[in-house]
């Protein structure tokens, strides 16, 4: 597919009716499954906002406590909550709210604004973690607060923009409440109804730890609360998109939590289970701070992380310049340019892509970049520059293919060259294309052949290392996070017919990358070594 035709492809309402596809059965129910094999702390004997305790911190300071404190291996070793998923979510609009901050640091507080028909409803806040396989900790729940019908949104009439202007409900406080990734659950009183509201505890410093970031951005593009997204309005066609869409409003994908369920929670889990030095950020702050990434062992891009500001993509290609490793857990990374402004709330709580519309941008008229994708112009600049790969194409379900087994990402993977690993790849994938600015050397590590829309081509899986010694990996397929939490024969068409095998693959790959990331410049210990001409035969 030529670049003209990924952009027109790129732009389709069509496309962007993946989220049904891309997702399936990955949700919450999936994740709560999992969850069984934990012990719950008699989270239901919490009343009137008291904070969750469990058990006390082991003393000393073990490997998961980075530069700033924070112990990721004390805070996995207390008792989880199993009964933290949506189960009874209710009529359409029985409840839901937001968070007006995106992010706080530990002990700043945030308001919530929510709506509901019932007469009073409770806040509990779950850390999303590991916990012994409960994936989720209580760390604190409301008293019963009072419940309130909000006014009915209102539209932009020149951005269709979804607008709430929700009055605040309640301020929350974080006084004790560890760094990490936090789903909110709002539980209506006198009738069933249940949504999340996500927010993060960002780090303060990331210096030596390996960072999460949520893809907050991305997540909002495909919001469609309220009829409107980034990608089409209530008539489903292209011209009727939101060129604007704000942060002040709940998500309507998976009860309220966006894309966090299926694209982060299995990474994060898996990250916290090995109890490296974690630190916690979202797309939002590392595009604020310039030196929020100072020092980083490692960034890692989830598994949708579609909408980034220059800013962003500017302060990782700076880290990594510095010697800081870079996962990319996904695929179709930092593909749209956006621009954030702010909202009636605060700063960075509207994310502008006008997309091919960019002409008529005020702020491209004002002398900001093109709100278009990376590799368009006005101002092309390929993500394939920082990501090592780019995004080929969409719709894919196809089989992975490993053909460098012996590389040391596939270290006690027992994967042999040929192997197959079905509907790995999908439901949008990125290749080794250097037609494109692309970093060498770069190694090839899976070479697995698809057919998108009729015209043949390759998903990679690459890794290429840089002269600071950093390491920059990209799995080139959207499934690999969802992959993690795979088990079975895939015969029961959940995680879209992913099975066991691909689980251990992706799980043990994934192990070994976060350790040595995590230990340093990769490209010190682990250098690439150059094998484009044996995959592809050209330059």
């Amino acid at each position: 597919m030529d670049q003209e035709h990924i952009a027109r492809d790129g732009d389709g309402a069509g496309r962007r009716r993946f989220l049904a596809i891309a997702t399936g059965a990955a949700t919450a129910a999936g994740l709560g499954a999992a969850a069984g094999c934990a012990n719950g702390d008699g989270s239901a004997d919490l009343r009137g906002g008291e904070r969750a305790g469990g058990s006390a911190a082991p003393s000393g300071k073990p490997s998961g406590a980075g530069p700033g404190g924070f112990d990721v291996k004390a805070e996995n070793a207390r008792p989880g909550n199993a009964d933290w998923p949506v189960t009874k979510a209710g009529p359409a609009r029985a409840i839901e709210g937001f968070a007006d901050r995106v992010s706080v640091l530990p002990g700043e507080s945030f308001g919530l604004h929510v709506s509901t028909m019932a007469p009073r409803f409770t806040v509990s806040a779950y850390r999303m973690g590991w916990y012994g396989g409960a994936r989720a900790r209580l760390v604190w729940r409301s008293e019963a607060l009072t419940g309130a019908r909000q006014p009915e949104h209102t539209v932009d009439p020149g951005t269709r923009m979804v607008r709430t202007r929700w009055s605040r409900t309640t301020t929350v406080d974080t006084k004790g409440w560890p760094e990490g990734c936090y789903l909110l659950r709002l539980d209506a009183q006198g009738g069933e109804g249940q949504r999340f509201v996500p927010v993060t505890v960002r780090s303060a410093s990331t210096a030596g730890r390996t960072v999460v970031v949520n893809a907050v951005a991305t997540w909002q593009a495909y919001n469609r609360w309220g009829g409107y997204g980034s990608y089409d309005g209530p008539n489903g066609g292209y011209a009727s998109r939101s060129l604007a869409v704000t942060f002040d409003r709940p998500y309507e994908y998976d009860d309220g939590a966006g894309l966090f369920l299926v694209y982060e929670a299995p990474l994060v889990a898996l990250a916290e289970r090995l109890g490296i030095p974690l630190a916690y950020a979202t797309t939002t702050d590392v595009a604020r701070e310039k030196r929020l990434l100072e020092g980083a062992a490692a960034v890692l891009s989830l598994g949708h992380d579609e909408y980034w500001s220059p800013e962003q993509r500017a302060h990782l290609t700076a880290a990594r310049d510095a010697g800081t490793n870079i996962a990319i857990l996904g695929a179709n990374c930092c593909f749209r340019r956006i621009r954030l402004e702010p909202s009636d709330l605060g700063p960075d709580r509207t994310v502008v892509c006008y997309k091919s519309s960019y002409d008529q941008d005020p702020g491209f008229k004002r002398g900001h970049p093109a709100t278009v994708d990376f590799r368009s112009a006005p101002g092309a600049d390929p993500e394939s520059s920082l990501l090592g790969v780019i995004y080929d194409g969409y719709p894919v379900d196809a089989p992975y293919v490993v053909t460098h087994p012996g590389h040391w990402l596939f270290e006690g993977t027992g994967a042999k060259a040929g192997d197959r690993f079905e509907h790995l790849v999908g439901v949008e994938y990125d290749k080794v294309n250097t037609g494109f600015p692309t970093p060498r050397p770069i190694e090839i590590l899976a070479h697995s052949p698809v057919v998108c829309e009729g015209r043949p081509s390759h998903q990679d899986t690459a890794y290429y290392t840089v002269p600071s010694g950093a390491g920059v990996f990209a799995t080139g397929t959207m499934r690999w996070v969802e992959a993690l939490d795979a088990t079975g024969d895939g015969r029961s068409g959940s995680n879209h017919g992913l099975d066991a095998r691909s689980g251990a693959l992706t799980t043990r790959v994934t192990e070994n990358l976060l350790r040595v990331f995590a230990a340093g410049p990769a490209g010190r210990t682990h250098p690439a070594q150059d094998n484009v001409k044996a995959v592809y035969g050209g330059s």
